[in-house]
C-alpha cells in the first residue's frame, strides 16, 4: 500500500522527536502501529507520534492531554500537552510503553487495569472536561450497521439498541457529569511505561471525559455475559476495581445493576461492528461475533431493570 503523505510526514515527525529526545538514538526502522481513518500511529524508537482523527476539536484535545500530564501515575503523559497540526489533523506525540501481549492471556494485567481505573475514577478532573465519549462510539457503531446494507443478524442488534436508554445512546447527558472516564477501556489501552517493564498506565486520551464511569468496566462485564471472559479474570478485575474503592459499583454485592446498561451499549457496539466487518469481507460471523449477537437477541427480550446478566 503507498503511503500516504499524512504517513510520510507522521513518521518524519516521530523520529525528529525521538532523535531530540534520545541521543544517540539507534535510529531503527519506523514502525506503523495503526493507519485507520479515525487515527494513524507511528513509532520510531521510544517516541510515538498519532495523527488523531479528522474534525478532532482542538480545545477538547488540549484539555484532555493537559489531564493526562497532570496524572502521570495514571495516565500515560504526553511529551507536549499541546497538539500540533499536520495535514489539517492534529498530531500528538508520547513515549513508548510496552503493551499488553496479545499471545499471552494468561498474563493479562487485569488487576492492574481495576486498579487504575478505580483511581482515575477517583481522582477529580483536574481541568475542566467534556463529556465522555462512550456513548458517541457506540453511536457510530449503529449509524456503519445501518449504513453496512441488510444482514439477517441486524434485526436483534438494532432492537437491543432501541431499549437502552436515551443516555446511553446519546440523545440525552449522561446522569453523572462529574467523574473522570477513560471512555473506551479494554487490555490495549495499557502499556508498560518505562518499557520495557514499567508499572501500567492507561493511554488514548480520544474519549477522555466525564461521564458515567460504569462505561470503563462495560466492555468485560460485557465479555463476562457474553462468555466470553472467564469468570475467574471477571472476578480479579471486579475486585481490583473495589479493592482500589471504585465508584463504579457498590463495594460488595451485586455488581450488575450499576453495569447492565453500560454493558448492554457495548455488546450492542461490538455486535454492529461484528457485522459490518463480516459484510464488508463478505463472510459468515465467526464464533465469538456470533456470540455477542446472541446477547443482542437475548437482551432484546427482556428490558435491562429485570435481567441482570442479560439473563444469561
Amino acid at each position: 500500500m503507498p503511503r500516504t503523505p499524512l504517513l510520510s510526514d507522521l513518521t518524519a515527525r516521530a523520529r525528529t522527536t525521538a532523535h531530540a529526545r534520545t541521543t544517540p538514538c539507534p535510529c531503527g526502522a519506523t514502525t506503523t502501529l495503526t493507519d485507520r481513518p479515525d487515527g494513524t500511529v507511528v513509532r520510531h524508537e521510544d517516541t510515538v507520534a498519532k495523527a488523531h482523527a479528522p474534525n478532532t476539536d482542538p480545545t477538547d484535545l488540549t484539555a484532555r492531554l493537559t489531564t493526562a500530564a497532570r496524572l502521570p501515575g495514571i495516565l500515560l503523559p504526553p511529551l507536549d500537552p499541546t497538539p500540533l497540526h499536520l495535514h489539517d489533523r492534529l498530531v500528538t506525540c508520547w513515549p513508548y510503553g510496552t503493551p499488553v501481549d496479545p499471545e499471552d492471556p494468561d498474563a493479562a494485567p487485569w488487576e492492574a487495569a481495576g486498579t487504575l481505573l478505580a483511581r482515575l475514577h477517583r481522582t477529580p478532573p483536574p481541568t475542566p472536561l467534556p463529556p465522555m465519549r462512550g456513548p458517541l462510539k457506540a453511536v457510530r457503531a449503529i449509524t456503519r450497521l445501518r449504513a453496512a446494507g441488510p444482514h439477517p443478524a441486524a434485526t436483534s442488534v438494532l432492537r437491543a439498541w432501541t431499549l437502552l436508554p436515551a443516555w446511553a445512546r446519546a440523545e440525552a447527558p449522561q446522569p453523572d457529569t462529574t467523574t473522570l472516564c477513560h471512555g473506551d477501556l479494554h487490555l490495549g489501552q495499557l502499556v508498560r511505561h518505562p518499557a520495557p517493564d514499567g508499572p501500567w498506565l492507561l493511554i488514548d486520551v480520544d474519549d477522555l471525559g466525564v461521564g458515567v464511569p460504569g462505561w470503563d468496566l462495560a466492555r468485560p462485564a460485557a465479555w463476562y455475559a457474553c462468555e466470553l471472559l472467564p469468570p475467574d479474570e471477571w472476578a480479579r478485575f471486579l475486585a481490583a476495581y473495589r479493592a482500589a474503592g471504585g465508584p463504579a459499583v457498590p463495594a460488595d454485592g451485586d455488581p450488575w445493576p450499576a453495569l447492565d446498561v453500560p454493558a448492554r451499549a457495548l455488546t450492542v457496539q461490538t455486535a454492529a461492528l461484528a457485522i459490518v466487518k463480516a459484510v464488508t469481507a463478505g463472510r459468515p460471523l465467526d464464533e465469538v461475533e456470533q456470540a455477542v449477537v446472541d446477547a443482542c437477541d437475548r437482551m432484546g427480550s427482556v428490558p435491562p431493570e429485570l435481567a441482570p446478566g442479560f439473563a444469561k
